[in-house]
């Protein structure tokens, strides 16, 4: 008999069931005004009764091990749940998905000291309130440094936020700015409980070999958060600056120095197969939503459209999209769980191609309800806003994601069949970098 089942197991239908009366009945009622606030942290602190509630069950911290106080579950036991939470608003899931790109990391490459003092303080805080934010994008220019983290060449290239090591003091000492950090602001944008921030460690040295992490807990000196970002999407996701003037933080408070590049790597590894899923969602609450306009709405003729072939096969077309992406999701999460969310090619393979594949079946939703679809008394408008961010963001496809994929390829152990045999692929640091800095043909010197 094959191994292969995706039939959900009693506990996976009890976690999918608890997920969609969350998000319907808790977090649905709260969406609408929160999307539509004009100032974007007054929207963040709307779903804040959510989030509360959210974290109570589970949803906020359950990827992290049950010897923390977390749930464990597994990766593809995330999937279940972050498809239900997404398909009523991928925002609010995007905050509890940052708290695990905040913290997987200190689980992966932390000590046994910071695992046990943080990842603990993390899953038992009785408020219901604790955030973790996940600081690594910083602001585009010449240079800059989010997409190209692992340029070869020392500062300022590749990262420019600095973590200068005071050995005198037992200190490291924080210059710079972040942009679009997720949930650092923190509820009153005076910090989340806690920062994952990547740093420069040693800035004579490139992306690969000079970089690490630092934990800047609430109410450290030296850091300031500006005003929210105005998205069109994720409105209910926090972003913001988060500005570093000779921020002092203790030595027991870095790890990966040396390696912050593999922390980056298998964070939004570990992050792709959920973005995906939530393209996935998104798609399905636009699709069935469509569907059942379609089976009433008649544009003036003698029976519903859905009768037409034009729109049936549209709907056929973005049924089968979901099927196959949500396939793909639920089979790169399954890599991932076995090997310890080392997949760094599959892991990117399902965000860029769902992300992008569902973004087009949002499109086709709104071209079979046509002009209507922008009308916002319907979701399609907000669906096309959400599905929009998705390969955008969470290292985005084309300037992160598609670029892992790549480096896995070229390596020359690299074997095509991998996935196909479920075999592991280690992921090195001659994997990354490619394409940061081409080589530039003498012409265009001139």
């Amino acid at each position: 008999m094959m191994a292969i089942d995706f039939t959900l197991s009693e506990d996976q239908k009890a976690l999918q069931r608890q997920a969609r009366e969350f998000a319907e009945d808790v977090l649905k009622p709260l969406v609408a005004k929160a999307d539509a606030e004009p100032d974007p942290q007054k929207g963040f602190q709307a779903i804040k009764p959510a989030y509360v509630q959210a974290y109570r069950a589970g949803f906020a911290m359950g990827f992290l091990p049950k010897e923390y106080g977390g749930l464990g579950i597994s990766n593809v036991d995330l999937q279940i749940a972050a498809e239900e939470i997404c398909a009523v608003d991928p925002g609010l899931a995007c905050v509890l998905l940052v708290n695990g790109l905040a913290l997987m990391p200190l689980l992966w490459f932390g000590s046994a000291e910071q695992k046990k003092k943080w990842l603990t303080e993390a899953t038992s805080d009785p408020t219901g309130e604790y955030l973790a934010g996940w600081v690594v994008s910083e602001p585009a220019g010449t240079p800059g440094g989010t997409a190209n983290f692992d340029h070869p060449d020392a500062h300022p290239f590749g990262h420019g936020v600095t973590a200068d090591h005071d050995r005198g003091a037992g200190e490291y000492v924080l210059n710079g700015t972040k942009y679009w950090p997720s949930s650092a602001g923190g509820w009153d944008l005076k910090g989340a409980n806690v920062n994952t921030v990547t740093v420069r460690t040693d800035r004579s040295k490139g992306g690969r070999d000079g970089m690490g992490a630092v934990l800047v807990p609430r109410g450290t000196p030296g850091v300031r958060y500006e005003p929210v970002i105005d998205k069109i999407g994720h409105r209910l996701n926090q972003n913001n600056n988060m500005v570093f003037e000779n921020c002092r933080v203790p030595e027991e408070n870095v790890f990966a120095v040396g390696d912050g590049d593999l922390i980056i790597s298998k964070a939004f590894t570990w992050s792709g197969p959920v973005a995906g899923i939530a393209a996935v969602a998104v798609a399905r609450a636009a699709y069935e939503y469509t569907l059942r306009w379609a089976k009433t709405y008649t544009a003036g003729g003698d029976q519903p459209i859905i009768y037409h072939q034009v729109p049936g096969y549209m709907l056929a077309d973005v049924a089968m999209k979901i099927e196959a992406c949500r396939a793909l999701c639920w089979r790169a999460a399954h890599y991932l769980d076995m090997y310890d969310s080392e997949g760094h090619a599959i892991g990117a393979m399902s965000k860029v191609y769902c992300t992008e594949t569902m973004f087009e079946a949002v499109f086709q939703c709104m071209q079979v309800m046509g002009v209507n679809a922008l009308d916002r008394v319907h979701p399609l408008e907000k669906q096309l806003r959400e599905a929009v961010v998705l390969p955008l963001y969470d290292a985005g496809n084309v300037g992160m994601q598609r670029r892992k994929i790549w480096g896995v390829m070229a390596d020359a152990d690299f074997d095509p069949r991998a996935f196909l045999d479920s075999k592991p692929i280690t992921f090195k640091k001659s994997m990354e970098g490619l394409g940061v800095k081409p080589v530039v043909p003498e012409l265009a010197r001139v």
